[in-house]
C-alpha cells in the first residue's frame, strides 16, 4: 500500500495543473451549492427570527382575514373569559428615509400588557421608560443598532412612511437586548404605543391582532375553545406561528428551484472528476498493467484511484465551502430582493453560516468526487496486464462502448420520460426526472459527437487540407478522453440554453398577458413595501381628487387582501369594473361570457389558475370565502391565466365583496381617459393634486408594463448569475479535459515535428481540434437545450408554480450558444497550443 501511495502521489505531483484544475471544479460546483443554500437559508431565517421577534411569547392570536379586528374583543377577553394575558397589537411595514433599502416594522403595543410577551417593553422591570413612551406624542424606541444606522439619538426625529404618508416619529429610547436572536429580530423593529399606532394609521378602535397566552395542554385547549366560541364573524383563533409558517411557505418552490439549479453546478463537477479520474487511469495505463503484472490486485486498484478521488473531493470540497461562503453573501441580497418583489418583505443584514450547510456541502463534493471516480476505477481494475499497456486497446473499447451508451442514455431519457408523465405535482419527481435527461443525454453525446465530426471531416479537408482531416480524426481516435469533455460542455451549454430559452419564453408569455390584462390608461396606488403588486388603502378624499379629473372618463377600482387559510395564502380581490376593463381576462376554463356574466351578478367568482392548480379545482366547483358575517361557498366561474400572484387569486364583484366584508377601502385605481387625451400630461397633474406629506404612485399603462417587466428581470437575476456558474465550473472540467488531452500526445506531436511539422502548423492543428470540439458541443446542445427548456416549462414550472406558459425560441439564445461552446473551446486550447508548439521534437518523443 506504500508503494501504492507513493506511485498516486508522484503522479499527481507531476500533473499539478490537471490536479489543480480539478479541485477548482470541485470547489466551484460545492460553493455554488452552499452559496444558493446560505442564501435562501439567511432569507428564511431573517424572516423567521423577525417574525418570532414580534409574535414574542405569545401561545395563539386573535386575528382577521381583513387585516384588523375590533379592540372591544380585548376587554372581552379580560372581563367576560378572565385571560389576562391577552396584548394589543398593531402592526404595518413601512421605511425611513435615514435607512435606505430596509423594510421597518412598525409595532405598537401597550407597555402594561407586554409583561408575558415581550419583556424587553414591560411596563415593569423592562428596558423601556414607559413614561416618555406613553407621554411623548408619536413616541418611538428601536434598537441602539438601527439608531446608529439612522444617526439619530433621544430626542430626535425619525421620519417613518407607511403607504405613501409620512410622519414624524420622536426618538425616546433605545434597546440594547442580550439575546443575539433578540437584537437580529429588533434591528427592523420601531416600537410605539399602541394608540400611537391607531392614530398614525386611521385604525381608531381597531387592532392588526391580541396576542395571547394559553396554558398547556387539556386546561389551555377548553380555554382556546371558550376564545373561539365568543369571537365576532369575521374573527378567529390561530396558533401563534401560523401564519408564518404560511408565509414563509409560499416560497418554498422558489427555494427547491434555486437548489436544484444549484445542484446542476456539481453534476457538471461530477463529469470534471470524471474527465480527471479517467485521463489520470489513461495516462498511467502502462504502469497500471505492470503493477497487476507484479501482482497487485483488482481490488487495490480500486482502492487507490478512489482514494485520490476521496482527497481531491476533500480539498475541492474545503475550498468550495468558503468561496460559497463568501459567493453567499453576495447572493442574499439577490434572493431576498426577489423575495420582497414577489412573496413578503423581509430584511436580511448578514448570512448565517449553519453548520449543517457546510457538513452538506462538504458531503455532496466528496460523494460527487468519489462517485464520479468508480466507473474509471472500476475499467482500470477491469483490463488485463497485457491489455492495460496498449492504448489502442483503451480507444477500441471506448469506440465500443459509443452504441452502448447511447441505449443507455435513450433508456434513461425515457425513464425520466415516463416519471414526467406521471400526474404528480412532487416537484422531487420532477428534478430526479429532469436528472435522468440531463445524464441521458450526456451519455447519447459520444454518438453524437461521431456523427458530427464524421460529417465534418470532408469539409475540414477542403478548408485546412492535411490539418483539418488529422484534426477531425484526432477526436475520434481520443474518445476515451474527448467524449467525457464533449459531454461536460454540451451539457453546460444545454442549460444555458434551456435556461435562456425559459426565461425568454416567461418574459414572452408576461409581455403578452400584459398588454391584454393593462386595459386601462393611467394606474394610481400608494407605495408597498412590495414591488410587484400594489397593496395598502387609498383615502377617500384622494380618490375623489383623482376620479373627479375632467379628462377621466371612467374607473375601476381594486382591493385586495391576503388570506391566510390551512390550504395556503391566497389573493382575495373585490373588483369594480368599468365596462371597458372586462377584456382584461383571458380564461383558461369556462365561458368568459357566462364567467363575466356571473361575476357581474355576483352569483360567482373567478379564480386564477395557480388558485386552481394547487387546490385541484375548477368551473362549477366551490371555493369557501370567509368573510364579516361567517363563510360562504362561492362557485367557480372561471379559470384565468395570471402570473402576478404565485400563490392564487379569487376575484369578485364589488358588490358581493361589500356584502360578505365590513370593508370601504379601495387598494389602487384603473383609469380610462378621455379618446386622443395626453396620459403622461394627467400623470403630472395628478401628481401635482397630491397634498404635502403624501404620496402616490401614479403611472400610465406603458410605465406600469415597464415596471413590472423590471420586476421580473431582477427576479431572474439569481437565475443567470447561476447560468454563469455553472458554464464556469463546466469551462474549468473542459479546460482541464482539452490541456490533458493535448499535453498527453506530446510524443505524437514530436513525431509529427520530427517528420516536418511547423510549430505554426502544430499550434493550428491543435486550435483547429479543440475548436471542432466546441463547435460540436455547441450544436449538440442545442436540441438538448431545447428538450430542457420544455421540460423546465412545461413540466417543473407548472407543478412548482402552476403557470401555463408558451414556449418561444429566440434565434439569438441559439447562437449565443454555439458561439459560446466554440469561444470556450478555443480559449481552454490556447495553452497546450502554445507548449506544444515550443515544445523540442527529440525531448517530446523521449515524453519530456
Amino acid at each position: 500500500m506504500k508503494l501504492l501511495t507513493r506511485s498516486s502521489l508522484r503522479h499527481l505531483a507531476s500533473h499539478r495543473t490537471q490536479l489543480v484544475l480539478s479541485v477548482l471544479g470541485v470547489a466551484l460546483g460545492v460553493g455554488v451549492v452552499v452559496a444558493i443554500d446560505l442564501a435562501i437559508q439567511s432569507a428564511r431565517t431573517g424572516f423567521e427570527i423577525s417574525a418570532e421577534t414580534v409574535s414574542g411569547r405569545a401561545t395563539h392570536q386573535i386575528v382577521s382575514d381583513l387585516g384588523s379586528v375590533d379592540e372591544g374583543i380585548l376587554r372581552k377577553l379580560r372581563v367576560d373569559l378572565g385571560i389576562r394575558q391577552a396584548a394589543p397589537v398593531v402592526e404595518a411595514v413601512g421605511a425611513s428615509s435615514l435607512v435606505p433599502g430596509r423594510a421597518l416594522t412598525l409595532l405598537g403595543v401597550d407597555p402594561f400588557s407586554e409583561g408575558p410577551f415581550r419583556p424587553y417593553v414591560a411596563g415593569s422591570g423592562g428596558e423601556l421608560d414607559v413614561s416618555g413612551f406613553v407621554a411623548t406624542p408619536y413616541a418611538v424606541v428601536l434598537s441602539s443598532e438601527t439608531a446608529e444606522g439612522a444617526g439619530v439619538e433621544v430626542g430626535d426625529t425619525l421620519p417613518f412612511t407607511h403607504e405613501g404618508r409620512a410622519y414624524p416619529l420622536t426618538v425616546v429610547g433605545t434597546l440594547e437586548p442580550q439575546d443575539r436572536l433578540a437584537r437580529i429580530g429588533l434591528s427592523d423593529v420601531l416600537l410605539v404605543d399602541v394608540a400611537s399606532a391607531q392614530d398614525l394609521l386611521d385604525m381608531s378602535g381597531r387592532l392588526s391582532r391580541i396576542d395571547v397566552r394559553l396554558p398547556e395542554g387539556a386546561e389551555g385547549e377548553r380555554a382556546a375553545e371558550r376564545v373561539r366560541r365568543s369571537l365576532p364573524d369575521g374573527a378567529r383563533l390561530e396558533t401563534a406561528g401560523t401564519r408564518t409558517e404560511a408565509m414563509s411557505g409560499m416560497i418554498r418552490a422558489f427555494d427547491l428551484n434555486l437548489t436544484a439549479l444549484s445542484l446542476l453546478a456539481l453534476i457538471f463537477g461530477m463529469f470534471l472528476i470524471y474527465n480527471a479520474m479517467t485521463f489520470s487511469v489513461v495516462q498511467r495505463r502502462g504502469l497500471l498493467g505492470r503493477l497487476r503484472a507484479l501482482g497487485v490486485g483488482r481490488g487495490e486498484i480500486v482502492r487507490m484511484i478512489l482514494r485520490e478521488a476521496f482527497w481531491i473531493g476533500a480539498v475541492g470540497a474545503a475550498f468550495g465551502l468558503v468561496i460559497g461562503v463568501v459567493l453567499g453573501r453576495g447572493l442574499v441580497r439577490l434572493v431576498t430582493r426577489t423575495i420582497n418583489d414577489l412573496y413578503f418583505t423581509v430584511s436580511v443584514q448578514g448570512v448565517g453560516v449553519d453548520p449543517g450547510v457546510l457538513v452538506k456541502g462538504a458531503l455532496l463534493g466528496v460523494g460527487a468526487t468519489v462517485l464520479a471516480a468508480l466507473p474509471p476505477a472500476l475499467e482500470a481494475a477491469s483490463v488485463s496486464p497485457r491489455l492495460a499497456t496498449l492504448r489502442s486497446a483503451s480507444e477500441e473499447r471506448a469506440r465500443r462502448g459509443v452504441p452502448k451508451a447511447a441505449r443507455v442514455g435513450v433508456v434513461l431519457g425515457v425513464v425520466g420520460g415516463v416519471l414526467m408523465a406521471i400526474p404528480s405535482r412532487s416537484l422531487l419527481l420532477s428534478f430526479t426526472a429532469l436528472f435522468l435527461v440531463i445524464l441521458g443525454m450526456a451519455l447519447l453525446t459520444p454518438l453524437g459527437t461521431v456523427v458530427l465530426v464524421s460529417a465534418a471531416r470532408p469539409l475540414l479537408r477542403r478548408l485546412s487540407g492535411l490539418l483539418g482531416s488529422m484534426a477531425a480524426r484526432g477526436v475520434v481516435t481520443s474518445l476515451s478522453r474527448t467524449a467525457p469533455a464533449v459531454a461536460a460542455l454540451v451539457i453546460a451549454v444545454s442549460v444555458t440554453v434551456g435556461l435562456g430559452v425559459m426565461i425568454q419564453s416567461f418574459r414572452g408569455t408576461l409581455i403578452q398577458w400584459l398588454d391584454g390584462t393593462l386595459q386601462a390608461d393611467v394606474y394610481v396606488s400608494v407605495p408597498g413595501p412590495r414591488s410587484a403588486r400594489a397593496t395598502g388603502t387609498l383615502e377617500r378624499a384622494l380618490i375623489d381628487t383623482v376620479v373627479t379629473h375632467p379628462d377621466v372618463a371612467g374607473h375601476s377600482t381594486y382591493r385586495a387582501i391576503d388570506v391566510v387559510v390551512p390550504e395556503g395564502p391566497y389573493r382575495l380581490v373585490a373588483l369594480d369594473l368599468d365596462p371597458r376593463g372586462e377584456d382584461a381576462f383571458d380564461f383558461l376554463s369556462g365561458s368568459p361570457d357566462a364567467a363575466m356574466r356571473a361575476f357581474r351578478e355576483g352569483s360567482g367568482v373567478i379564480v386564477s389558475e395557480p388558485f386552481a392548480f394547487r387546490r385541484g379545482l375548477d368551473v362549477g366547483d366551490s371555493v369557501s370565502v370567509r368573510g364579516s358575517a361567517g363563510s360562504r361557498s362561492l362557485e367557480i366561474a372561471g379559470v384565468f391565466y395570471d402570473y402576478g400572484a404565485e400563490e392564487g387569486t379569487v376575484m369578485m364583484d364589488r358588490e358581493l365583496y361589500d356584502r360578505l366584508h365590513e370593508d370601504e377601502g379601495v387598494t389602487s385605481l384603473a383609469l380610462f381617459l378621455e379618446e386622443g387625451t395626453d396620459a403622461e400630461r394627467v400623470v403630472a397633474e395628478l401628481l401635482a393634486r397630491v397634498p404635502e406629506g403624501r404620496t402616490l404612485t401614479v403611472r400610465t399603462d406603458g410605465a406600469l408594463r415597464e415596471a413590472s417587466l423590471a420586476v421580473f428581470d431582477r427576479t431572474f437575476r439569481v437565475t443567470g448569475v447561476l447560468r454563469l456558474l455553472a458554464f464556469i465550473v463546466a469551462f474549468v472540467g473542459v479546460l482541464s479535459a482539452l490541456m490533458a488531452l493535448e499535453l498527453e500526445r506530446a510524443r505524437e506531436f514530436g513525431v509529427l515535428r520530427a517528420v516536418g511539422l511547423t510549430p505554426d502548423q502544430v499550434r493550428r492543428l491543435v486550435l483547429t481540434q479543440t475548436g471542432l470540439l466546441g463547435l460540436v458541443s455547441g450544436i449538440l446542445a442545442i436540441p438538448v437545450g431545447l428538450v430542457l427548456s420544455w421540460v423546465m416549462i412545461f413540466v417543473v414550472n407548472k407543478r412548482s408554480f402552476g403557470w401555463t406558459l408558451g414556449m418561444e425560441v429566440g434565434p439569438e439564445v441559439l447562437v449565443q450558444a454555439v458561439a459560446l461552446a466554440l469561444v470556450g473551446a478555443l480559449v481552454a486550447g490556447v495553452y497546450p497550443a502554445w507548449r506544444l508548439a515550443k515544445a523540442e521534437p527529440a525531448l517530446a518523443l523521449r515524453g519530456e
